[in-house]
């Protein structure tokens, strides 16, 4: 398959683009042009189109041709740069193409979902701080998903607990809402978040669905498996 990875040179970005390669997967690359060193490990073996992930053009030129677009949805600035990114993916995106985009667990798609008040205070205190500081806007990615539970592409939006570097534990359990108890450890190796990403390209259960996950090893994971 010919996959676009749109954010290819952060570390979430660097493991898919990893991950893609060994399951033998063509692929495209894009980051911000001053981030294009960060992909020197796969020189040769991958096309980076360099520039802003908002920048239609760039997206139009880097999925044309693509199966599976992963995209990972970054907040950053004040200037709506998540919701710019997943419009141009849904216009440009070949049809039938599956769409993998990540986020953070405060996204919903049907309301359902039941968050602890650790997660509430969190959200409500640092997204009006970091939009103050123009560093990022979580309303930004609210919008985004908005767009994507709202299109008929063959979308999955992947909800991401906290996040950790380590060896891979395997591939990361999923529950369709937050505060299922299978996701009380809230903590995913950053390996896997980015392996369940690139699996879920192949996983039609996956079709329409914003999976929140947990890492498989974790104690909530195992005690409710």
């Amino acid at each position: 398959m010919r996959v676009c990875i749109v954010g290819a040179s952060g570390k979430l970005g660097q493991y898919m683009v990893q991950q893609s390669l060994d399951r033998g997967d063509e692929v495209v690359g894009v980051c911000r042009e001053q981030s294009v060193g960060k992909l020197d490990a796969f020189k040769g073996r991958i096309t980076v189109i360099p520039g802003a992930t908002d920048d239609r053009e760039v997206i139009k030129r880097a999925v044309a041709g693509c199966g599976g677009v992963l995209v990972v949805l970054t907040p950053r600035g004040v200037h709506g740069y998540s919701t710019g990114t997943t419009q141009a993916v849904l216009d440009y995106a070949p049809p039938g193409a599956r769409l993998i985009f990540s986020c953070g667990w405060h996204i919903t798609l049907d309301g359902q979902d039941v968050y602890s008040l650790k997660l509430k205070t969190l959200v409500k205190v640092f997204g009006p701080l970091a939009r103050l500081a123009r560093f990022a806007d979580l309303d930004d990615q609210v919008e985004a998903a908005r767009r994507i539970f709202a299109s008929d592409t063959r979308w999955t939006v992947v909800r991401g607990s906290d996040l950790e570097e380590g060896e891979s534990q395997g591939l990361p359990v999923w529950s369709r809402h937050v505060g299922d108890p299978i996701l009380e450890s809230n903590i995913t190796r950053r390996v896997d978040f980015a392996l369940f990403m690139v699996e879920a390209l192949d996983n039609d259960e996956l079709v329409h669905r914003a999976p929140a996950i947990v890492g498989r090893q974790t104690p909530s994971a195992l005690a409710y498996a």
